[in-house]
């Protein structure tokens, strides 16, 4: 599905977009300046964030995603993720298309899904258009 803004997404899903658009603001990108902020949603409605964390001995850095999705992890093994939304842009500031997964980060989002048993809702976050796919694959 394709959105305009966040406003338009059901009250769950704008829940964790907006908290991927927030977790963009703790980003460390100090060489590239492209912040990105993931959120990830528990089945109870729990959210936890991450951000992207560079490094400058490239790639030892990681991206929102997986920082998200593992800090989840590791605090609650037995949760299930039903949705991750992940947003990006330049500077500080949202670019206005979603910023997609690198390879890495769906292969671990594929994980997760499969671990939990349920599909994992991927919420791509745009200033001008929002993008969700209902599970990862």
């Amino acid at each position: 599905m394709e959105y305009d803004s966040i406003d338009q997404l059901e009250a769950r899903d704008r829940k964790v977009a907006q908290a991927a658009v927030e977790a963009m603001k703790l980003s460390y990108a100090p060489y590239s300046e492209f912040n990105v902020g993931a959120a990830v949603m528990f089945e109870d409605g729990e959210i936890v964030k991450g951000s992207n964390q560079e490094n400058a001995a490239y790639p030892s850095g990681i991206c929102a995603e997986r920082t998200a999705m593992f800090y989840a992890s590791s605090n609650r093994p037995d949760g299930v993720m039903t949705a991750i939304a992940i947003a990006g842009g330049l500077k500080g500031e949202l670019a206005a298309n979603p910023a997609t997964p690198c390879g890495a980060c769906r292969q671990v989002m594929a994980q997760y899904q499969l671990k939990g048993g349920k599909p994992m809702a991927v919420i791509l976050v745009g200033g001008s258009k929002i993008w969700k796919f209902e599970k990862v694959d």
